[in-house]
């Protein structure tokens, strides 16, 4: 008996024990599935109308929500009674081609030439922006929304009036970056809300999913509309906003139609003049839809069928239900979110982010904050990059205006490079095919600038560029007469073959490598004193340097950054010649003999790698540019093991350029401070960058930081930031720019336990790790075609066979 009860007794406690376990467990499982997710418990709470003011004008956009398929963005407020979804189509320009190209200019530049050999930068400088400008209005000056060069402008505004301004209790809002759903719930007057928002790349539709836990609880009405250019009626129970944009030369432009489609259970509809009314919903789904008549086919960039698109589209997507529409857009989305995964330490996200950067401001180490920003560059580069759309532009796809902060373009200096500076590492690699096709649409128009504007053979391209082909030169020297874009750009080519040893790609990219190489081939001269080929008239990207003739310049001969693009572009077109078998042409022999004489860098009397072909007094040392070190990242011409002497030379221009700047350069001093291996240092860069602004009271001076979405503070917002941050992350995590594939090379010492799987090295490598107490515990690699690659950690390195789709255990380097 007394047996009996021990045993019942014990199983009581068992079950107790298993149940307990359970409940353990779920909430485990809970928090983790959090880790990923960005969260507040408050709405931005904005209805601000005039989106066409300053650029800092809506600070609630700041902190909303964004979601993207590509092609249509939306920014979710999570407002309770008057909810806003700020919309945007990935193609809606003003503006249209402009005749930027300067027939006149090729007659003063072997002038311009000549007086900066002979040192006589002032008069250089003048006869350069007299002769060799766009001859048209450039960008505006950053301001081009009514010129022809054109802005990325937003679509406009669908607003929801629920009709009530009771209080509200237990809200919450998310944004679950593994399925790329923004999510509100709240309850008010007795009944919980919750709406679900998301952007569907299979349906090529945002979805907006209103439901209550009370039958007939749903009642509100929406409108559409923008700024300007615009009209919005309701068409067979469908909200329709329709308009033409300015073509910057007081004519029409391109033209767009956006569309919400109401699907009801249970309820009334009604019309309501330019608005939709419910009322008595169980549960509604908005379908919302846009299109341009936009194509990207140089010179005519029309597409008469737009409309008829737009509507395929809509019956396709109102036909499914929605769970359907939901199911098919996690499928899609989290088949490429979920190829990463990062994790430090075992913290977790029990922090709403605006607290939680909050508090990393103090700590320095909010570790579940750090992978949570990854992700986040992740996501919205998956949001704003996707298969045939354009390429993340400079804030990705979200914009608020209708003048962008600088047009919401292309700037090929270094920010539409930057944005896709992850792409390949962070397993992103389809994400990267906008910007090949951005590239390919650029060489016509490259094509008649080279032989406009200089005479030359090839494509050529300068600091700026939009949807309608623009490839002139700015409207001032200082930073238009940047030559290097064509050359920097095309990097992205290897990159991207480099990581996914894709030879069909390479082969059809090809050409538009050759056409480059082309144009520098023509315009390299020699430097009368050293014989060395230089480029020129160009400056050091928006630097400035004080002359020996005692002026202020920024254009000279041999501009460092110029001769590393353009080695770069040389030497991968030359690796790209031998693949796809064009290595025995009088092209390829041509470039190798100009690489051969190509200036090369040089380290400074201070010990520094010199920026300019002589060492120029600098006008602002602490420049925000870093144009000069791009041999060491993102090129690999200049590397710790093979040029050590070099690497520290970019390590002393670091150190003078200081730990300051706007959000892009907090980003590429990450990644070059990885690349040197000091963890340590590129931590402290990151966590400048995550520093809240604004009405987080932590604002400071200096430049960059976060907001509270977590978009990248340049200021104004800059989604280079985002993208930037989280390539230097990677670097401090894996590196391949060598012959060997290198990990954790840059771990800080604070990250002393994490785990990361799915970052792709080059050679189509996919690499696997695990760290605790600052030291690799396990390691898997596997790759897509047979190979044989090199591992290297610390200072042990092995060789390697791969089999495709074999994960390989690399237990000999621990």
């Amino acid at each position: 008996m007394n047996n009996r009860k021990h045993i019942a007794s014990y199983l009581v406690i068992l079950c107790f024990g298993i149940s307990g376990l359970k409940a353990q467990n779920t909430k485990l499982k809970a928090q983790d599935a959090k880790r990923n997710k960005i969260w507040f418990e408050s709405p931005a709470n904005a209805l601000v109308k005039d989106a066409a003011s300053g650029w800092e004008s809506d600070p609630e956009w700041l902190k909303a929500l964004p979601v993207g398929n590509g092609s249509l963005g939306a920014m979710v407020f999570g407002d309770v009674s008057h909810e806003r979804i700020q919309l945007n189509e990935m193609t809606l320009w003003s503006g249209s081609m402009d005749e930027g190209d300067n027939p006149d200019a090729p007659k003063s530049l072997s002038k311009i030439r000549e007086l900066l050999f002979e040192g006589k930068y002032k008069e250089a400088t003048e006869l350069t922006n007299k002769t060799q400008i766009t001859k048209g209005k450039g960008s505006g000056s950053g301001n081009g929304a009514n010129v022809p060069f054109g802005c990325f402008q937003t679509l406009g505004d669908l607003r929801l009036d629920f009709g009530s301004d009771k209080p509200y209790q237990n809200y919450y809002r998310e944004l679950d970056l593994m399925t790329g759903i923004a999510r509100t719930t709240f309850v008010q007057d007795g009944v919980k809300f919750t709406r679900e928002v998301f952007a569907s790349y299979p349906d090529q539709a945002i979805v907006i999913r209103l439901t209550a836990d009370r039958p007939g609880a749903i009642q509100v009405a929406l409108n559409l509309d923008r700024p300007e250019r615009f009209e919005t009626r309701v068409v067979d129970n469908k909200l329709q906003m329709s308009g033409t944009m300015d073509n910057g030369r007081g004519g029409d432009g391109m033209k767009y139609i956006a569309q919400v489609t109401p699907v009801l259970e249970g309820g009334k509809m009604s019309v309501q003049g330019k608005a939709i009314q419910i009322i008595g919903a169980n549960a509604v789904t908005l379908i919302v839809t846009a299109k341009t008549n936009y194509k990207q086919e140089y010179p005519t960039f029309i597409n008469a069928n737009f409309e008829k698109e737009h509507n395929q589209i809509v019956a396709k997507a109102v036909t499914k239900t929605y769970p359907l529409l939901k199911k098919r857009h996690m499928e899609d989305f989290s088949s490429f979110m979920n190829r990463v995964d990062f994790r430090l330490g075992n913290a977790k996200n029990d922090q709403a982010t605006n607290t939680l950067m909050a508090n990393n401001v103090q700590s320095g180490n909010e570790q579940v904050l750090y992978p949570l920003y990854f992700q986040y560059g992740r996501y919205l580069l998956l949001s704003s990059s996707r298969d045939g759309g354009l390429p993340a532009n400079l804030q990705g796809i979200w914009a608020n205006k209708i003048q962008t902060p600088w047009n919401g373009d292309y700037h090929t200096d270094i920010n539409v490079q930057m944005n896709y500076w992850p792409a390949e590492v962070a397993n992103l690699s389809e994400s990267h095919r906008p910007l090949m096709d951005l590239i390919a649409s650029l060489v016509a128009p490259g094509q008649k600038t080279a032989k406009t504007q200089y005479q030359m053979s090839g494509w050529v391209l300068h600091p700026i560029t939009n949807v309608w082909g623009y490839t002139s030169p700015g409207e001032s020297a200082s930073w238009g007469m940047h030559i290097g874009g064509g050359a920097w750009i095309a990097q992205h080519i290897w990159e991207h073959y480099s990581f996914t040893k894709d030879k069909v790609f390479l082969t059809k990219a090809y050409p538009i490598l050759k056409e480059a190489c082309l144009f520098y081939l023509d315009w390299l001269v020699a430097d009368p004193k050293t014989g060395f080929l230089v480029s020129g008239p160009s400056p050091s990207p928006e630097n400035s340097f004080k002359a020996p003739d005692g002026s202020v310049a920024q254009i000279s001969m041999g501009p460092s950054h110029d001769q590393q693009v353009i080695y770069n572009l040389f030497n991968n077109t030359l690796k790209s010649a031998k693949i796809v078998g064009g290595e025995q042409d009088g092209f390829v022999k041509s470039v190798e003999a100009a690489k051969d004489k190509l200036a090369r860098p040089t380290i400074g009397g201070d010990g520094r790698l010199m920026e300019w072909a002589h060492e120029f007094e600098e006008v602002e040392p602490a420049h925000r540019h870093l144009s000069h070190l791009f041999a060491f990242y993102p090129g690999n011409e200049i590397t710790v093991n093979k040029t050590p002497e070099l690497a520290k030379a970019v390590q002393k221009s670091l150190e003078k350029r200081g730990d300051d700047g706007v959000g892009w350069t907090y980003a590429w001093k990450i990644a070059l401070w990885a690349r040197l291996h000091n963890g340590d240092r590129a931590l402290t860069m990151l966590n400048k960058q995550l520093r809240p602004t604004g009405d987080m009271n932590t604002k400071y001076d200096g430049g960059g930081g976060t907001y509270y979405n977590m978009f990248d503070a340049c200021p104004p917002f800059q989604i280079d930031g985002n993208f930037g941050v989280i390539a230097g992350m990677a670097e401090m995590l894996l590196q391949s720019h060598e012959d060997f594939i290198e990990l954790l090379p840059a771990l800080p010492k604070d990250w002393t336990e994490g785990e990361v799987s799915g970052l792709k090295a080059r050679g189509a490598v996919e690499v696997d790790m695990n760290w605790q107490g600052g030291k690799l515990k396990s390691a898997f690699v596997k790759a897509k075609y047979s190979t044989t690659c090199k591992i290297k950690y610390k200072e042990r390195t092995i060789e390697v066979k791969l089999i495709p789709g074999k994960s390989v255990n690399l237990q000999k380097l621990l």
